[in-house]
């Protein structure tokens, strides 16, 4: 009896830690390599202003958990590998931290989008965080100084949705306390 065997041209986490380092983005998306050019400098900013805004609560607020911010490997399965903006991982989560990278789902990742990455943050790594197991995930689009904020629903899926612009404040349970004036974000 013939089977229609087809082999799994998807690459791999092995594949993966092959790739030069070229000082770009490369990730595993199901398989597919896809890599983006560093980040503009509005990007570095936002990013320097949320992890500090993040990361001075959690001085002030030691055990909730720890963030970090790319580039820092995040591997969900063996054909995804992604390289977040910024990732928080909670306290109760802390054994998905090694010396080398993320193994497992952050409490939180955030992604600014980019022009060349809007389409797969919003889609492709959408469906990667939601199904991997990420409590939250924050789109920041600097084109139009808004965050979309997606959190898991009662159904364990990403049905709370929040899209808050320039003049919102940016609050998660995530961080008990904790709030960021977008104002002060997008300056």
């Amino acid at each position: 009896m013939a089977t229609d065997a087809r082999p799994d041209l998807r690459l791999t986490c092995e594949d993966f830690l092959l790739l030069p380092d070229d000082g770009k983005r490369h990730e595993l998306i199901d398989g597919e390599h896809y890599v983006t050019a560093s980040p503009n400098l509005r990007h570095q900013k936002l990013l320097g202003r949320l992890y500090l805004a993040v990361a001075e609560y959690l001085r002030a607020h030691s055990g909730v958990g720890e963030v970090y911010f790319a580039p820092l490997d995040v591997i969900f399965s063996n054909w995804d590998i992604v390289e977040p903006d910024l990732l928080f991982v909670a306290a109760d989560q802390r054994d998905i931290l090694t010396e080398k990278n993320v193994v497992g789902a952050p409490a939180l990742v955030v992604e600014i989008l980019a022009p060349s990455t809007r389409s797969r943050d919003r889609k492709l790594k959408h469906r990667l965080f939601e199904k991997g197991g990420v409590r939250e995930y924050w789109m920041i689009d600097p084109d139009r100084d808004t965050v979309t904020v997606d959190r898991r629903g009662p159904d364990g899926g990403f049905t709370i949705r929040e899209d808050l612009d320039a003049g919102a404040v940016l609050t998660t349970p995530l961080l008990p306390g904790w709030s960021l004036a977008l104002s002060t974000l997008f300056e």
